[in-house]
């Protein structure tokens, strides 16, 4: 299934089950996956046009009035071209808004350097009182949306629309919005991965277990607030530490990691990611190669951490 299928499956389950939740898009709820709920729920799912920035006021407005409103659209704009909506109307007046931003960073794919917002995180984590998260596939986002809807305040669900291979297949997983997800235990080097590149630290593992090397590999779904205790926790262990992200290196999960050991636990690092570039066209295996963004790549940045030690 895809992740825009199983969002709106879920936001559909949740507005049977709860009236004061509402869907608001931006002439993009076919490509994101919900215009189907406009057919169903006429009264509770709108679309705006080309307006995100009248998308973001009216979700906040009507936020004043009790509603849980879900905003949607594609990345850059669900971000960066409404930022002041974000941090006044929403973040600063305590409104209890979900933001969801499609295809980030090389995820935009064939919409181009336009569309491909390497900045997001760094700029909504700088804005207080938001929670920032991204999901792993599709079994995570279902179990994640309930415990968002149940936060009371703003939240940033940053999502590939499409399909993504499983990772959290186990029955017994449990989620935890606020707790990375430990993937294996290891003590040579602490890797800790988010969104899209989780399936590459894996493939990179597979890669590192046949040179010796055993890492402590940390799913980190919710960049703010970062669970700095797993970050300090396993960089304690392992000595050394890599980052891997769909994002520029700036600003993101690398900053993030890099301020909680400066203060905590000072620790050999390196980063895997958008090297402070604009994106351009292409598919998605071309752009991990050109951004330094695959498996091997992240085998080098664990090598190299792990010489530092």
């Amino acid at each position: 299934m895809e992740m825009r299928q199983m969002l709106c499956q879920e936001l559909d389950r949740m507005m049977a089950e709860n009236e004061n939740i509402v869907v608001i898009d931006a002439d993009l709820s076919k490509p994101n996956g919900t215009y189907a709920l406009r057919k169903k729920y006429p009264e509770r799912a709108f679309d705006v046009g080309i307006a995100e920035q009248n998308m973001a006021c009216v979700a906040a407005g009507m936020s004043s009035y009790g509603f849980i409103p879900f905003i949607t659209s594609f990345t850059p704009f669900a971000t960066r071209r409404i930022c002041d909506q974000i941090a006044i109307s929403i973040a600063y007046a305590g409104q209890n808004v979900k933001i969801i931003g499609t295809d980030p960073g090389i995820s935009a794919e064939f919409n181009g350097g336009t569309h491909m917002s390497v900045e997001d995180l760094g700029v909504l984590r700088s804005i207080p009182n938001i929670v920032l998260y991204e999901p792993v596939d599709t079994h995570q986002l279902a179990l994640a949306l309930p415990q968002i809807v149940e936060h009371p305040g703003p939240v940033y669900i940053r999502m590939f629309r499409k399909a993504v291979p499983d990772v959290f297949t186990e029955p017994g997983y449990r989620f935890d919005l606020f707790h990375a997800d430990v993937l294996q235990e290891g003590e040579d080097v602490s890797l800790f991965c988010s969104g899209i590149m989780v399936q590459e630290a894996l493939k990179a593992n597979d890669m590192l277990l046949q040179e010796g090397i055993r890492a402590d590999i940390l799913s980190i779904h919710t960049l703010k607030p970062l669970d700095t205790q797993a970050v300090i926790r396993s960089a304690q262990k392992t000595g050394a530490v890599v980052t891997a992200e769909n994002h520029n290196l700036l600003g993101g999960l690398r900053s993030a990691v890099a301020e909680t050991l400066a203060e905590h636990c000072p620790t050999p690092m390196r980063a895997v990611g958008i090297a402070d570039r604009f994106g351009q066209v292409g598919k998605l295996p071309f752009l991990k190669e050109e951004y330094h963004m695959r498996a091997e790549d992240i085998v080098d940045a664990v090598k190299q951490a792990v010489s530092l030690k």
